[in-house]
């Protein structure tokens, strides 16, 4: 079989920078403990054979913490390159800073940039960060936009300051995927409770693509499954969010899911390696 490719994994950082925040968001979706070093979430997808997707977020602007160096993820490319690729995290407020920081992205070699409008505390479609998409657009980094609900801050008093308005899709997103027609959009996760707009734009736009992250694929909307059987098959990637959901869980569930046989394959690895320009 090819190996898998897992478009949506949020790696420990250095000195595991980010594993409180993960152990946080594992508890919420009932998982395992995550990662406490680089190396062991290396050896955790070596074992299993699946290349992955690393990225963060930089909310710096908006919490104060220190993001996650984009070098971080370049070293863990370098050292695994048969294992990883990644994806730079730029913080929009942060204005001609972030629109250099993406150029010194590609010079990394990393493959896009990750955006969480909820917990960044932007909307997409302001206009102030239109000089960053069109950097994006010029350098050919693909964008990924969390999209719809989020477990961050789930159960606490006000969901934790969370604004779930922020990830909508439409017009938040479909306004950039419209203005920046070269400009490659993943929206991650199924965008709940906005799944139709989200299949919409996948239907309507040829830039935009979405991965299954975050979600047990038993849990997926009928609609969801009939139009990646049907219509955007071409367009729906897999990513497991690691550590909150792990590979196994996910592609367990998926087996039962009721997607059909063409577009299995496709789901699991051709449209990520499509997209990626990679063939591991």
């Amino acid at each position: 079989m090819p190996k898998i490719i897992d478009f949506h994994i949020h790696p420990p950082g250095p000195a595991g920078l980010s594993t409180q925040a993960q152990a946080e968001m594992a508890a919420y979706f009932r998982g395992g403990p995550p990662p406490a070093t680089t190396e062991e979430m290396a050896d955790y997808y070596i074992e299993r054979d699946i290349f992955g997707v690393l990225f963060a977020i930089d909310d710096e602007t908006v919490s104060g913490r220190p993001p996650i160096p984009n070098d971080y993820f370049a070293d863990c490319v370098r050292r695994w390159p048969d294992t990883f690729t990644a994806f730079g995290n730029v913080d929009p407020w942060k204005g001609a800073a972030a629109v250099r920081e993406a150029s010194r992205v590609k010079d990394l070699g990393l493959k896009g940039l990750k955006f969480h409008p909820s917990t960044q505390e932007f909307y997409p479609n302001d206009r102030r960060f239109y000089p960053l998409w069109a950097k994006a657009q010029e350098l050919g980094l693909i964008v990924l936009f969390h999209s719809g609900t989020t477990g961050v801050g789930a159960g606490r008093p006000g969901g934790g300051g969370i604004k779930l308005g922020y990830a909508r899709p439409i017009p938040y997103m479909d306004d950039v995927a419209a203005d920046f027609p070269e400009l490659t959009i993943v929206m991650a996760h199924p965008s709940w409770p906005w799944q139709e707009e989200q299949l919409a734009m996948l239907v309507h736009k040829p830039n935009v693509y979405m991965d299954l992250s975050g979600w047990s694929p038993k849990y997926f909307q009928p609609s969801l499954i009939t139009y990646t059987n049907f219509m955007i098959g071409d367009k729906v990637i897999f990513g497991s969010d690691y550590p909150a959901i792990t590979p196994e869980r996910w592609l367990r569930d998926f087996e039962q899911a009721g997607f059909n046989d063409e577009v299995r394959p496709k789901i699991l690895r051709e449209n990520a390696a499509r997209l990626l320009g990679i063939d591991p």
